[in-house]
């Protein structure tokens, strides 16, 4: 897939993942790289910038086996940001098509 097409909607696929639950980050690259061709660190650039802008909060979870995983959280910002990008990318895909199928014509 096109490395661009892939910068363009990875924010977007982690957000739609935390919108179900709080994940932690090797989960969430291990779901996307099953999906599409990702290298293991990209997510975490995207979850740090997340974090900076409060799109998402984070929290230490102690498992039974193991030392203790770092949570990802929407934040009620991070929700809203979803919902918006979510319309966005569904208005991107109807120009998407109406150029693909050659409508504009």
């Amino acid at each position: 897939m096109n490395i661009q097409f892939k910068k363009g909607v990875l924010e977007l696929f982690v957000l739609a993942m935390l919108k179900e639950n709080d994940q932690y980050g090797y989960d969430i690259s291990d779901h996307i790289s099953k999906q599409i061709s990702i290298s293991p660190g990209t997510v975490y650039p995207i979850l740090r910038k997340l974090k900076d802008e409060g799109i998402v909060t984070t929290y230490l979870s102690e498992q039974s086996s193991g030392p203790a995983r770092k949570y990802y959280k929407l934040t009620d910002t991070g929700q809203k940001k979803f919902e918006s990008m979510r319309k966005e990318w569904k208005e991107f895909i109807s120009v998407t098509q109406y150029f693909l199928e050659g409508k504009h014509e």
